[in-house]
């Protein structure tokens, strides 16, 4: 019996054993660091010999730099989205531009000069770099014009980019550690943390906490090895650009005249006769007549003379409104930028007009780029030639971000809000400008644009509207544009009476016409626009624009100044 039991008794233990080595070496395993270290042309994302790492708000970016002789090249994307947006790459004349408020800087590419103030300067690098499809720019000249700083390190190439500035959390380390890719024992070392090395936090957690050191590596750290946690204030000396803006002494009241022939410039007389108070009247003088950046012009010294005899300045108006015309092909190249810049301040000084209001609807992200550097342009030019330089935007929308209104509104005088078009030609029938329509304008632009440089645009205008219903049940709209004084004599005709609708702030009226079809109108009258015009007041803005002089009542004007005198 007794030697029966004893091969069981031993197998038992063997067992026992066994379980006992496996859980002593499963706690090992467990609690004992790895050692595994992370390859570090891994870690910066670098597939390419020739490629530097960028590491940007104390992360590693996905885009790369370049060394050559010393000097570190960045992707002007990088340049573009992270760093200075006033830098601006012209692909198709190889020409990189910079814009201040009373400079355009040059910079062809592949070589180390460039032209400021018509005047040739030279660096003892060459700024501008083209690889291909990529493009890059000399780092040292990005920050002639930039509030960064930066330091290169080797082993991998790698370059940290410091330009938020402000307040920061810091720690020092209490004794040799390691920097660990996330928070664990178990996951790859970065690097080793030395004594006395300062780290600043980004990532506090329960045992491990989100560092990044000087030389670019984030990480994380065991809690007990930070020390003297304390708040640094990160600063730099550097002047920022002043952009100067002309600030009229009285609100904008201004009115666009609607020009169509060098002839009809000489009905301003009688145009003008029953205006009251209207301090700026806006010809539409020029469009964009070609894709070489050609201008047709309609303006005309005796308009601008008799404007002035009646107390009003001249802002001559650009639009992009010819068929003919790719509006991209032309804001996206720099001879024809630069082309209409120069015809449009030819002809002010030729006829002394005032100011330039610049008209270029519906652009697409395509052209924003080439769109804003215009009006960057357009503004240095008008700045040293005293005139007054207005853009005309829609009311913002989750599709039209790319306009920038932000950087209009610094270097631009005025942002005139195009408070109308809420409902148009094609779209489904509703107000041109409902007053919940008009004050998101305002408020959505006030986020970037200061109040006193935003002038109001409403309309004197609306549509009568007609749905047909078709013999398949579908309906189609249609709608014709009708002044103020038609849109009430429409009602007359049609004996019927328009009532208050609070939802839109407009007298609304509906009819059956005589084919069974449905006729609908949202009126501009005195008590919609008067509706309007308090928001000019309540915001404080810098004025008001009417679309368009003719298209108005005789009271408006009166109504028009008891809220911007």
């Amino acid at each position: 019996m007794k030697k029966r039991k004893a091969p069981v008794l031993a197998v038992i233990a063997l067992l026992l054993i066994v379980a006992v080595i496996g859980l002593v070496t499963r706690l090992v395993k467990k609690y004992t660091p790895t050692s595994e270290v992370m390859d570090t042309r891994e870690y910066f994302k670098l597939d390419q010999e020739d490629e530097t790492a960028v590491i940007l708000e104390n992360r590693v970016s996905d885009y790369k730099a370049k060394m050559t002789d010393g000097i570190c090249y960045v992707d002007y994307d990088l340049v573009k989205d992270h760093l200075n947006e006033r830098f601006y790459w012209d692909a198709q004349e190889n020409l990189m531009l910079y814009t201040t408020p009373e400079d355009i800087i040059e910079i062809p590419a592949g070589g180390k000069d460039y032209t400021a103030t018509g005047k040739t300067s030279t660096e003892n690098y060459e700024i501008v770099k083209v690889d291909g499809t990529k493009t890059y720019i000399a780092l040292d000249f990005v920050q002639k014009y930039t509030n960064l700083e930066y330091e290169l390190f080797t082993e991998p190439n790698r370059v940290v980019i410091c330009h938020q500035w402000g307040d920061v959390q810091v720690a020092t380390i209490r004794k040799k550690t390691n920097l660990r890719y996330q928070g664990g024992i178990k996951s790859p070392i970065l690097r080793q943390l030395q004594k006395n090395e300062t780290v600043t936090i980004l990532e506090p957690m329960e045992d491990w906490t989100g560092v990044v050191t000087q030389d670019g590596y984030f990480g994380y750290v065991k809690n007990d090895r930070l020390i003297d946690e304390r708040t640094e204030t990160r600063t730099r000396d550097f002047e920022e650009p002043e952009y100067t803006s002309v600030k009229k002494d009285e609100k904008i009241n201004m009115v666009w005249h609607q020009i169509t022939s060098m002839d009809s410039n000489y009905s301003i007389i009688y145009d003008i006769a029953g205006v009251k108070g209207v301090n700026v009247i806006a010809p539409t003088w020029f469009d964009i007549a070609d894709n070489d950046g050609s201008l047709a012009s309609l303006a005309l010294a005796d308009y601008v003379d008799t404007a002035h005899r009646n107390d009003m300045e001249v802002w001559a108006v650009l639009t992009n409104f010819s068929e003919n015309v790719n509006t991209a092909e032309v804001l996206n190249r720099t001879t024809s930028r630069m082309k209409m810049e120069n015809q449009l301040i030819a002809s002010a000084i030729e006829t002394g007009f005032d100011g330039i209001n610049v008209d270029l609807e519906n652009i697409s992200e395509e052209v924003a780029d080439g769109y804003v550097q215009f009006i960057r342009e357009l503004s240095v030019k008008c700045r040293k030639n005293g005139l007054v330089l207005s853009v005309d935007v829609p009311v913002p929308m989750g599709f039209n971000e790319h306009y920038n209104r932000k950087e209009l509104g610094t270097v631009c005088d005025y942002v005139v809000i195009m408070g109308y078009d809420e409902h148009y030609a094609g779209s489904d029938a509703g107000p041109v400008a409902s007053l919940p329509f008009e004050n998101n304008g305002i408020v959505e632009t006030k986020k970037d644009v200061p109040a006193d440089k935003i002038i109001s645009g409403i309309p004197f205008y609306t549509r009568l509207w007609n749905t047909v219903t078709n013999e398949d049940g579908t309906t189609s709209v249609t709608s014709e544009t009708m002044s103020m004084g038609e849109g009430i004599q429409t009602l007359e005709n049609n004996g019927i009476e328009a009532s208050w609708d609070e939802e839109t702030c407009q007298n609304y009226a509906e009819f059956e016409g005589a084919d069974g079809s449905l006729y609908q109108i949202w009126l501009e009258d005195d008590k919609s626009l008067e509706e309007k015009l308090t928001l000019v007041k309540d915001y404080n803005l810098g004025g008001v624009a009417a679309w368009r002089l003719g298209l108005e009542t005789d009271s408006v004007w009166d109504l028009i100044l008891k809220y911007v005198s």
